[in-house]
């Protein structure tokens, strides 16, 4: 699911990315990604969290996805910034863009619970993590950070 969408957040993101040129301004928008992925966790597990009868499971979910995460997080905006982009109008439309995505599919889904089980269940496992949905990105930035 979350795979699915983060090509179109990446088509997405990147034309809006101003300040950088050619693999810069690609790589700036792939670091956005990530917080388009944070958005989609966070926003699902709240809506799911809200619509399960506030099943304590979801919350504990994405408190433990962003402990798992946010050194990447971090190092998205330092290398961001370090090319001239990851602007506060672009980490906001990036967790725009990744809110209203996974929304729109829990929307389109027949069975909102399974929906929330099976999305949870990514979330637990780490197969939402950024490591596992944008790996290239994040090895991009790891070598970039070590310059």
């Amino acid at each position: 699911m979350l795979r699915r969408l983060l090509p179109f957040v990446l088509c997405l993101l990147v034309p809006q990315v101003h300040a950088q040129e050619g693999a810069s301004a690609t790589l700036v928008g792939e670091l956005m990604a990530f917080h388009a992925s944070e958005s989609i966790v966070s926003a699902m597990t709240t809506h799911c969290y809200e619509t399960t009868g506030l099943d304590s499971a979801y919350k504990t979910a994405y408190e433990n996805w962003y402990l798992r995460n946010i050194g990447f997080l971090d190092l998205a905006d330092r290398v961001a910034a370090k090319l001239g982009g990851g602007t506060p109008e672009e980490i906001a439309a990036a967790e725009n863009y990744g809110g209203s995505q996974i929304m729109s599919a829990y929307n389109q889904a027949d069975d909102k619970n399974v929906f929330c089980r099976s999305f949870l269940e990514r979330v637990d496992s780490g197969a939402l993590d950024i490591d596992k949905q944008l790996p290239e990105a994040l090895r991009q930035a790891q070598e970039i950070a070590a310059q």
